[in-house]
């Protein structure tokens, strides 16, 4: 499967639009942080997920990390709802 690579400008809102907009089609974004790059998707879709675990090539058996923007967000998550 031939990987497609973009390298969008996070100044400029209409590109930070289009990062959302493949998050939301269950592609990955990378992107830096203070330390590193992440490597990031739609935590709630499981194929998004699976597209992770096989681009890093990380065993099934070690978790991922889900940031969320409040608890109100995580307590459905958590509460496998």
């Amino acid at each position: 499967m031939p990987i497609e690579t973009d390298i969008l400008d996070a100044s400029d809102p209409t590109q930070i639009e289009q990062a959302a907009a493949l998050l939301r089609q269950g592609e990955l974004v990378a992107f830096p942080t203070e330390t590193v790059y992440g490597l990031g998707a739609n935590g709630t879709s499981a194929e998004a997920v699976a597209k992770i675990f096989a681009a890093k090539g990380r065993p099934a058996d070690n978790p991922l990390i889900l940031h969320v923007g409040s608890i109100e967000q995580a307590l459905p998550l958590w509460q496998g709802s």
